[in-house]
């Protein structure tokens, strides 16, 4: 190609584009119309083959006319309408990326720290307090996902509920008080008790909340990999709540019983019976050694129970409760209705399988596969 005259390679672009017309109009055009256009291309490149070209240049001319005449009454599409089109293939591939390939996450709750942050509220009990410049906040949003907040109360009174006013990615609570009146605050019910420490009344104009709020962790879920092999203990999973709903209602308390997904740590396969000696995790009678699941019992536990590693289960009506509880994972079962053990790495606050059992394999959506944003939290890269 790169010795070839230069008057051939625009011809032989020229066949190239000729041929797209054809391909990509041919429903629009008329039978003897398609037959015209693809006599012209025919002798184009028999011009070529011969290598004339004086006749490939006629052949070109009427090879042009051809195409430009066959859609007399066609109007091409304007600038806007061209890019909506480009705009709608653009969603369907996302669409689809996300529906069978690959799929965004965000993390409110804390039940898999540090491994991975839910959202964090740290007050700032400085009476000098005020936002950083508007440069600073936005930098901190873009690298962290931090927004500096001060909340103050709408009203005098007292608080008589919190609600769920999650929307989309964006974790939300309306604090209710007794007159109606409300104001929402940007995290999950749990972190938003948090960072109230308790206080039940407030004066009119009073800073509920000062300080900062930093957004959890978006994670890229792989729905792939579980068609093509079998979910490993100690990896990092992403489940759907469908069918499990009523289990999970019975502990309403959590900020996570209301969650359509959960991201855990993967405990248990189907043939494994779990159990807990806190803070280690035994399965089938021996203690974990998986490194996911062994570095559980080195770090901190950051939930109310306090201690580290694996707790027990702090309702009535959870499956572990004590030492010599156990969790059961049928060795055979029908396919779609095999069982995992799900845990969260911050065990004293995670609602998981300590609490209402297995994970059927119909709700599995896939590993975690990268932790994407914020970038500077130590936790940007692929999740383990």
């Amino acid at each position: 190609m790169f010795f070839t005259p230069k008057w051939k390679k625009e011809m032989q672009l020229l066949l190239k584009g000729a041929q797209k017309f054809l391909d990509y109009k041919r429903d629009l055009l008329k039978p003897d119309r398609i037959d015209e256009i693809e006599s012209r291309l025919s002798d184009l490149r028999a011009a070529l083959k011969n290598g004339k070209r004086e006749a490939a240049e006629e052949c070109s001319r009427q090879l042009r006319a051809t195409c430009e005449n066959a859609l007399p009454h066609y109007r091409a599409p304007r600038w806007f309408e061209e890019n909506v089109e480009v705009i709608f293939v653009a969603l369907v591939v996302a669409l689809g990326l996300r529906s069978y390939v690959i799929q965004p996450f965000r993390i409110p709750t804390g039940s898999m720290q540090p491994t991975l942050n839910g959202i964090i509220a740290t007050p700032n009990f400085d009476e000098n307090f005020k936002k950083p410049w508007l440069g600073k906040q936005a930098f901190d949003w873009a690298t962290r996902g931090r927004q500096w907040t001060v909340i103050k109360a709408p009203t005098t009174g007292r608080i008589r509920s919190r609600e769920d006013a999650t929307f989309l990615f964006f974790s939300r609570t309306k604090i209710i008080f007794e007159n109606g009146s409300s104001v929402t605050f940007p995290a999950p019910i749990n972190e938003t008790d948090q960072a109230l420490m308790g206080r039940k009344s407030f004066e009119k104009g009073d800073i509920m909340f000062q300080g900062t709020i930093d957004g959890g962790d978006l994670v890229l879920v792989d729905k792939i990999s579980y068609h093509f092999r079998k979910p490993t203990r100690g990896e990092v999973f992403v489940f759907d709540t469908l069918g499990i709903e009523r289990k999970i209602g019975k502990f309403s308390g959590s900020d996570q019983a209301k969650a359509t997904h959960y991201i855990k740590r993967l405990c248990g396969v189907p043939g494994d019976t779990i159990s807990l000696d806190s803070p280690h995790l035994f399965v089938n009678g021996k203690i974990a050694t998986e490194k996911g699941i062994n570095q559980v019992f080195t770090f901190p536990n950051q939930g109310r129970m306090g201690g580290h590693g694996y707790s027990y289960g702090d309702h009535p009506a959870a499956e572990i409760v004590k030492s010599g509880d156990e969790l059961a994972l049928a060795a055979t079962a029908p396919r779609g209705m095999r069982e995992y053990a799900a845990l969260g790495d911050n065990s004293g606050n995670s609602l998981d399988s300590r609490y209402w059992g297995s994970v059927k394999e119909f709700n599995l959506v896939g590993p975690a596969l990268f932790s994407l944003w914020p970038f500077t939290t130590g936790h940007w890269g692929f999740i383990k």
